[in-house]
Order: structure tokens, then sequence, then C-alpha cells
């Protein structure tokens, strides 16, 4: 799966840690998730804690559910090892 317009943003407030995992394209949206504890890897898919979608998506449920699927994959896949530099570069010199 393309994971190219997801971000995942993680802030820190009041000693708790909160994971936002953003879509950078239409639609934009982001997802509030949770670290799944009960996941063998302690992150799993993550539970949704709140979802924030424009209103003209809010009828559309098959894609906003494909959307969010998605959102939910690349969260668990944020946590992999990271790869390394010289394979993330965009121009190779």
């Amino acid at each position: 799966m393309n994971f190219a317009n997801f971000i995942r943003i993680e802030r820190e407030e009041e000693g708790r840690t909160r994971h936002y995992v953003v879509h950078t394209r239409d639609p934009k949206f982001s997802i509030e998730i949770i670290p799944d504890d009960a996941a063998p890897d302690h992150v799993g898919k993550g539970t949704i804690k709140a979802v924030r979608l424009p209103n003209s998506w809010a009828g559309n449920y098959s894609q906003c559910a494909k959307l969010i699927t998605a959102a939910q994959e690349f969260f668990n896949q944020s946590f992999a090892e990271p790869v390394p530099k010289g394979e993330t570069r965009r121009f190779q010199a």
C-alpha cells in the first residue's frame, strides 16, 4: 500500500504521548490513535480515539472506511525499524 500521503505526529502533553495520523491530500483528515497495549508489539493498529473529516465526506462511509483502514496500517508500520538513510534519498549523487 502507498503511504506517501500520510504522516504521523507524536506530541507529548502532560506526561502522555498523543499520536495523530494525518492524510495530507484530499480529503485532508486526521485521526487520533492510541497504541494498543494488548497487541504483541504494544502498538498494533491502535485504537481510534477521534476522527476529523471534512463535512463533504461525512456520508461517504465506504470511502472513509478505506482511508481509515489505510491510516491504521500506516500507524502500525510507522513504528517499524527505520530505513537506512541511503535508501531514503531522493537524489543519488
